[in-house]
């Protein structure tokens, strides 16, 4: 069995409901019983078979309404991986603090094309903090206090699926001194980023080695399901081309508001709502979040 968890950014009705049923049973998808998980808000439409069908015959359904399809038994999920900025955060860290040094177009450019996989992601990130040689270190903390904003529903996410017996890895290609204040304050057990090489108060336009790519995320991801979690019950999140590997390899790899080539390589995406349709694809009810 399979289950499709319907979210709406703001409201949706029964009547979108039945639409959606009706798009299932038309692809041959077996559709049976409907179950509001939040009345107006995010429900699920239990089915028997074809989830690719159910997926592409979903798409488009209605203004405002994110759906994962996925397997009914195992969508409560053992493990969250995820990814930082512009995923559990609002902002790009090195974009911000490269505008205090006064290059932010200059280096947004260039992050721009890397998550959207268009540069070598090694390159791109020796080439934009280069380009921060001489930034005094101060400048990294300042960025963190004025600059960066929890992600709408990530507290929530990852303090529920820890609540409930999960755990939960931040895995960054920014760096250590945001990672960590920022796994602190969502809740992640551990995390995992790229190291600034800092000397005498100021930046030296380097990062320590090996850095934290594409590769590294699948193989924190591997490491964890070799540890003995079961890969059907892992939830890999991140919206950059260097989040595909770790989001191919996960029981369930979610594209949040991402780049093209991250969303055509992801199960599913999240493109209306924010990190709390995650919630509501494993099936739980805000009545049963942990916010704080």
């Amino acid at each position: 069995m399979f289950v499709a968890t319907l979210v709406a950014s703001a409201s949706m009705g029964q009547g979108d409901i039945a639409a959606a049923a009706d798009r299932l049973a038309k692809a041959g998808c077996q559709p049976g019983d409907t179950l509001w998980l939040d009345a107006g808000k995010a429900a699920d439409i239990f089915f028997a078979a074809d989830p690719v069908a159910a997926r592409a015959a979903l798409t488009g359904l209605g203004q405002g309404i994110d759906i994962i399809v996925q397997p009914q038994a195992t969508r409560e999920k053992a493990l969250i991986i995820a990814d930082m900025d512009s995923t559990m955060i609002t902002v790009e860290c090195i974009d911000e603090l490269a505008d205090y040094a006064g290059i932010k177009p200059q280096i947004a450019e260039i992050t721009e094309r890397a998550m959207r996989g268009e540069l070598d992601f090694a390159g791109a990130l020796d080439e934009r903090v280069a380009l921060l040689k001489g930034l005094d270190d101060s400048a990294i903390d300042r960025c963190r206090a004025e600059r960066v904003t929890i992600m709408p529903g990530a507290i929530a996410l990852v303090r529920t699926m820890k609540a409930r017996g999960a755990r939960a890895l931040l895995v960054s290609g920014g760096f250590t001194r945001f990672t960590g204040p920022v796994a602190e304050e969502i809740g992640f057990d551990a995390a995992v980023a790229n190291v600034l090489e800092i000397a005498d108060g100021a930046l030296l336009g380097t990062v320590s080695r090996p850095i934290v790519d594409a590769a590294r995320k699948r193989a924190e991801l591997e490491a964890m399901i070799a540890g003995g979690i079961d890969r059907a019950l892992t939830l890999a999140v991140g919206d950059g081309a260097n989040d595909i590997p770790m989001i191919e390899g996960a029981g369930l790899g979610v594209a949040y508001h991402a780049k093209p080539k991250t969303r055509a390589a992801a199960a599913a995406e999240i493109v209306h709502g924010d990190l709390s349709v995650l919630l509501y694809a494993q099936g739980i009810a805000s009545a049963d979040w942990v916010q704080d």
